[in-house]
């Protein structure tokens, strides 16, 4: 028993020192006050818009639009938060960041780091937003990475959760991302492009990691389209994975001559759940249960190893003759100087 509690006590200092997360809901608390005012035919006052700006999420946001070039002004975010079509939504914002609060996730990273190098660390912010723009994104991952969460009526606690481990994912692996750019700097500039973009495979991993395991489903808490969408994903494997490589053949070769149109190509393979999500989700899990999750952790680390170890494992598949899973082709694989995880199962 005493060695029990000493490995628990241990795994908790563990946790704590490699996570670190604030749940920040002041600026959706702040707009749901003034909400409330205008419900019960109160006069909003002076007071009530200061501390709405005062807050660390809404200071942030307003940071992050004006690097994107986008029109943000205290007074166009009044007249949103004063619109009729806000003001109906009221109840249920408020249903929904009630329920967004009860999250565990402190679990979520638990489940996270279990797909995560013994090196990595979490350090984020969690800030659930009330905002025009329905988006979703990361901010400033690289000196305070902060995760921006459009408050979704159509999306519940569980939801949230996965959604919050899905970046905690990324940001995590981000603490390691060093090794792997220094490892492709020697790489011809084709095929270290193409390098790069197989990096994007870490949204598929993020999937794996999120949902905690290749046993459970990764789109379970996803609305019926997006799970429709999924499934026509995973049937689509193979004509994705032609796609895809085409993409890096055409990278690597330089016949995409600049970042420009590297980029443009690249980012036709995200949508709502797109290739990038798919072929690393279906090679992640390969992997995993073939060589065990230490082997691809080794491949987040560089993720040329995934394709790579992918096509061992799929060549063994086909072998059996009961299904046939595209590969990646050598040429690809040797323009990246692609190898894959050493044999271990």
């Amino acid at each position: 028993m005493l060695l029990l509690a000493a490995v628990a006590c241990a795994f908790a200092a563990d946790t704590s020192r490699r996570v670190q997360l604030r749940l920040d809901t002041s600026e959706a608390d702040a707009v749901l006050a003034i909400l409330a005012r205008q419900n019960a035919g109160q006069s909003v006052a002076t007071g009530d818009w200061e501390r709405l700006f005062a807050t660390e999420p809404y200071q942030r946001l307003k940071r992050r639009e004006a690097d994107m070039h986008r029109d943000f002004t205290d007074d166009d975010f009044k007249k949103f938060v004063l619109s009729d079509a806000t003001l109906k939504r009221s109840a249920e914002l408020r249903r929904t960041l009630a329920e967004w609060k009860q999250a565990d996730l402190n679990a979520a990273a638990q489940r996270v780091l279990a797909y995560l190098p013994a090196e990595s660390v979490i350090r984020a912010k969690v800030f659930p937003v009330i905002k025009p723009q329905s988006n979703s994104f990361v901010f400033d991952t690289e000196t305070d990475p902060t995760i921006f969460l459009y408050l979704d009526p159509a999306e519940g606690q569980a939801r949230f959760e996965i959604i919050v481990a899905h970046e905690l994912h990324h940001i995590g692996l981000s603490s390691n991302s060093k090794a792997y750019d220094q490892a492709i700097a020697s790489l011809p500039a084709g095929p270290r492009a193409a390098a790069e973009w197989m990096g994007a495979f870490g949204e598929g991993v993020a999937m794996l990691a999120a949902a905690g395991g290749p046993d459970i489903d990764p789109v379970a808490t996803y609305t019926t389209e997006l799970q429709a969408e999924w499934k026509r994903d995973m049937q689509n494997f193979n004509a994705d994975l032609d796609r895809v490589q085409q993409f890096f053949l055409d990278a690597s070769s330089g016949r995409l001559s600049s970042q420009d149109e590297v980029r443009g190509q690249a980012m036709k393979f995200f949508g709502s759940i797109g290739p990038w999500y798919s072929l690393g989700y279906r090679m992640a899990v390969l992997v995993e249960q073939r060589y065990g999750r230490a082997a691809l952790i080794q491949c987040m680390l560089d993720f040329r190893k995934l394709p790579a170890s992918y096509n061992r494992v799929a060549a063994e598949i086909n072998a059996r003759g009961k299904q046939h899973l595209a590969l990646w082709s050598p040429e690809l694989l040797k323009a990246v100087d692609a190898q894959p995880v050493p044999q271990a199962r």
